[in-house]
Order: C-alpha cells, then structure tokens, then sequence
C-alpha cells in the first residue's frame, strides 16, 4: 500500500466565523484571485497550479482484518486529490485560512496552524475532511458503535438478505470476568493456564457461544420452509457479524477514537478503533499528531481538580472535595498519571 507524502502547503487568510477570545496565529498578506473567464456553458474550470495525486495511491481500498472475522476497510475520503506533495491536512489549513491565492509554503506554519486549531479547540476546519469505511464486526459491537450518532451509516439488512454465517467467539485466554467497580465493563481475565476452576469456566463460556451458533443451521431451515427473513433473523445472536458503510467528518471521526481507544472501552470495539487511526494517520499525518498530543494524550481537568492541584502546590492534603467515590477514584488515577502517587 503506497502511503501518500506527509508534506503539507497552507493557504492564507483567517475565517471571520472562527473568531474567539484567543488570537489565530498572523496569516500571510492576502492576494486576489485572479479574474476567470467562463467557459460556454458559464462553468468557471481552473487547472491546479500542480500535479493532483490520489491520497489514496490509487487504491479502492485500504483494509486491516480485524478479530476472526471481522476487517475495516478505509474505501473513500475528501479530499480524495490533493496537490503532489501535501496530504488533507491541506484542507483543514485551506478551511481555516479564507484561500485568496496562494500562501505560505512553510511546512512548520501549516502544522503550527492545525495543532492551534486542536489545542483551543477550533473543531469546524476539521470537518472539511471525511473518510467513509466499510466495516464488518459482531453486532453487539455495531450496537456500541452506532452511539456515535454523527456519522450517515448504511447496514447490511437481514430483511432481505440471508446472513453469512460469521461468528466472533474468543479464544479461551481472551474471556473476561465481570468487573467489580464498573457494572458495564469486564477487565480482568479468567486464569485459563493456572486456575483449574477458572479454566472450566471459560471453556463453559466458549462451549455456549458454540451452541449459540449452531442454531445457524435452524435459521436457514426455517427461511428455506418459507419464514421470512425478518422474521427468521430475530433469534440471531449478536456475536453475529453484520457489515455497514461508516461516513464521518474527521472531527467527529476522532472523537470516535478518543472514546473508543479508551482503556475502559471494551476491548473488541478498542481494537477496530486502533486499525481505523492506523488507515487515517497517512491521511492527515499533522492533525493526528496534534490530536495525540492534545486529546489522546492529554489530561482533562475539573474546577474541583484544579483546586486540589493548586493545594497541593501549596503544600495541603489533594483530596478532593467531593462525596462521590467515582470522581475520587478518578482523580487518584489522575493524580498517579502526574506521577504525584503511585499507580
């Protein structure tokens, strides 16, 4: 796979609707474009002052196979052609700066402008970018992932169509206890190689989505005698793998990632989240720098949070004022990530 450059050129000018209290960085002076005339149809063509090349390096897919079965496939994006030597970090430059002509080509401006764009949160310019995926993944990671309510998504349908028989079943070490502190989540796993009863419980785990599956072969009975396919589909099970197309902007795209690459996300969405940020990085190399750098990487801090910090500063006790054992529990983890207790 042919991954495009992770060069860059900006474009000039400042967008008078992203005004805020905190300054943009200084644009470059701005030319007027120059003057056009139409073609006999009243369309105005302009040829690109360089090359077009395809993001995408001429490729209708990029995939990552994801679990047993499953894979995400990165299919489109906008921009798809961008000017030889920059990627779609262009775009979110071009978004940002009113385009009056050609600008700076200074690499380090363009990059400095997207990550001012991440750090204070100027999230519009950031939409001018999107990618469209084809996904396949068990249904009660679909379930998970439609949440996201940003993104236009279009489902295999088991009305009209028989399902393929795909099933996710874990292997033995990948089964998870229920967590005790958090009632949606399971994070410690059965000890499978050193626990006798824990073992057979797992394989107990394992043996039933077996079973589950092999009422595959009764669904496909029934639709064959003449149930319907709406029917027939309402007693699948969701470790079944269903297919969509996924379309979002880049902004909400990472915002996806920044909750779904979560340590407390559950471990099979995690992972369809990793290989997604692996297809886009190429894409837009300086906006993802800059969203590790402020989002994934950051640490977001409370009203309640800061106080205790400034008191600590000072020499008094961090805890925080607050009853809820949740929010004190966070800011332990917290306090450990800024290495002031240990983890």
């Amino acid at each position: 796979m042919a991954e495009p450059s992770t060069q860059n050129a900006s474009q000039i000018g400042i967008d008078p609707t992203r005004a805020s209290e905190a300054p943009l960085p200084p644009s470059v002076e701005m030319k007027p474009a120059q003057a056009i005339k139409p073609g006999p149809d009243g369309i105005v063509r302009t040829v690109p002052e360089s090359p077009l090349v395809d993001i995408m390096g001429g490729s209708s897919r990029h995939q990552i196979n994801v679990l047993d079965h499953g894979f995400i496939a990165l299919v489109d994006c906008m921009p798809r052609l961008v000017p030889q030597g920059q990627t779609a970090d262009a775009a979110i430059v071009q978004a940002a700066r009113v385009s009056y002509g050609q600008g700076t080509k200074k690499l380090n401006e363009d990059r400095g402008l997207i990550r001012y764009l991440l750090r204070h949160r100027h999230t519009t310019p950031l939409e001018m970018v999107e990618v469209k995926f084809h996904v396949c993944m068990p249904i009660f990671v679909a379930r998970q992932w439609i949440r996201h309510r940003t993104a236009n998504v279009n489902e295999y349908s088991a009305r009209y169509s028989i399902l393929p028989d795909r099933f996710y079943t874990p292997n033995l070490d990948q089964v998870r206890k229920q967590s005790k502190a958090n009632r949606q989540g399971g994070e410690e796993l059965f000890r499978v190689h050193d626990d006798a009863q824990e073992l057979k419980t797992a394989q107990e785990f394992v043996n039933y989505l077996d079973d589950v599956e092999g009422f595959y072969k009764r669904y496909l009975a029934l639709t064959e005698q003449g149930v319907s396919r709406e029917m027939a589909r309402i007693g699948l099970p969701v470790n079944m793998y269903t297919e969509w197309y996924w379309k979002c902007d880049l902004h909400n795209t990472l915002r996806f990632l920044a909750l779904r690459m979560d340590s407390h996300a559950q471990a099979e969405i995690r992972v369809f989240a990793e290989a997604m940020l692996r297809l886009i990085e190429p894409l837009v190399p300086a906006t993802v720098e800059a969203w590790r750098d402020y989002e994934l990487g950051g640490l977001h801090l409370s009203r309640l949070e800061v106080d205790a910090l400034t008191r600590l500063a000072a020499g008094s006790n961090p805890d925080l004022a607050c009853d809820n054992a949740r929010e004190r529990s966070e800011w332990a983890e917290k306090l450990a990530k800024l290495g002031f207790r240990p983890a």
